[in-house]
């Protein structure tokens, strides 16, 4: 993939795919509650406004419903709010278009001159930017490259999906990688391709069958897997507990089980809590206590793992030399339940190798912490993406950008 330091920008349009896709408090101001993501995108916004360009910023936030662009833009969430934060970050007026490919984007861009910087409005208030239909989403993507004269990619967010603005557009324009993108393939590289060993794979969140390809593909490089989080409970169910109201996927219970036995056969370790912390349901306030994790009450659902689990997956780690680390491992949203997800990252940053968390949730948990990024090897703005690749999956954002 070329770099944005192989193409020339002085004074030329540069239609930037950023991944600003942040977490607004949809509930209370809609305010954003973390700018990791923004933080990340600034260098090479940055970069490409120094050296002259004209940098016109795409981006998605959310899932708009709506049958088109009005009834979405009305519904929201607007980027309007990411670009008042960006202006604040960036130390310079960021312009704003009302639309993503329509009058008021035309009029922004056409008002840029060398070192300015516009957004556009949410990709996604555009149905043809998601759309199956590659007509609709080709369509899309020519209106767009009338807006600029080169194009970089550099959300790696969202690779993994073959959108107008992620996959289409690039073939239209003379294209580049951007720095963030460049990062992360390197990173993810690593993990995959002759890891320092001990290896260990940390996999929460929710549900097993996000990650049972993942698992799969790790099996044939990883050393350890500690599995934590709401996935964990269908792994338990495989063994023959009960899990009581916990999160379940039944119809996963003898995948799960089949994946057990590869790792047993391939001699990679599984390591599943041995403790945890159960509620009477699922609310900051609800009742708790910490069962063993073959002796969950029937009437209760886990909500972290346990102080004994706690101690085995530290230990676990204790000789890492690398670690890759996705999905919460309990409801760390409720502070009386984010004692596991926190006692996790705070061991990462002992561990004497490269430690990646990989996005998402994982990522919003560690600065929620009070966690600097830079007590990390690398934390990941593509959660999803970043499983992707590891599960051995084609990238389209990726492949846009290869192809010449």
């Amino acid at each position: 993939m070329r770099s944005i330091d192989d193409i020339d920008v002085a004074g030329r349009r540069v239609l930037l795919r950023s991944d600003l896709n942040v977490p607004l408090d949809l509930k209370g101001s809609g305010e954003i509650t973390d700018d990791g993501r923004i933080r990340a995108s600034l260098p090479v916004i940055k970069k490409l406004s120094d050296r002259g360009a004209r940098v016109v910023i795409m981006a998605h936030l959310g899932r708009p419903k709506g049958a088109d662009h009005a009834e979405r833009a009305a519904g929201g969430p607007s980027l309007h709010v990411v670009g008042v934060r960006l202006t604040e970050l960036l130390g310079k007026q960021v312009e704003f278009a009302a639309d993503l490919a329509g009058p008021s984007a035309a009029a922004t861009v056409g008002a840029l001159t060398d070192g300015g910087v516009a957004l556009l409005e949410n990709v996604r208030f555009e149905p043809a930017e998601t759309s199956k239909d590659d007509s609709e989403r080709a369509r899309l993507a020519a209106r767009l490259a009338e807006l600029g004269d080169v194009y970089v990619g550099d959300g790696f967010g969202v690779v993994h999906r073959k959108q107008a603005s992620v996959y289409d557009l690039p073939a239209l324009l003379p294209h580049a990688a951007g720095d963030l993108i460049l990062a992360e393939v390197a990173v993810l590289k690593r993990l995959t391709e002759k890891p320092a060993r001990p290896y260990v794979v940390i996999l929460g969140g929710s549900k097993p069958s996000d990650k049972l390809g993942v698992i799969g593909n790790l099996l044939g490089v990883a050393d350890r897997l500690l599995i934590g989080g709401g996935m964990s409970y269908t792994f338990l169910a495989a063994l023959g507990y009960e899990v009581g109201n916990s999160l379940l996927e039944a119809d996963q219970i003898e995948t799960v089980r089949s994946v057990m036995a590869e790792a047993e056969r391939r001699g990679v370790e599984i390591v599943l809590p041995t403790d945890l912390v159960v509620a009477t349901h699922f609310a900051p306030d609800a009742d708790s206590v910490v069962v063993p994790a073959d002796a969950i009450p029937a009437d209760r659902e886990g909500v972290d793992i346990g102080p004994d689990t706690r101690a085995l997956f530290a230990a676990k780690l204790i000789d890492a030399r690398t670690v890759f680390w996705n999905g919460p491992l309990g409801v760390f949203e409720f502070p009386a339940f984010a004692a596991g997800t926190r006692a996790i990252a705070e061991e990462l940053t002992k561990v004497d190798g490269l430690t990646v968390i990989g996005g998402g949730d994982s990522a919003a948990a560690v600065r929620s912490f009070g966690l600097a990024d830079s007590a990390f090897g690398h934390i990941s703005t593509g959660g999803g993406a970043s499983l992707e690749y590891l599960e051995g999956k084609t990238l389209p954002g990726l492949t846009a950008l290869e192809t010449d």
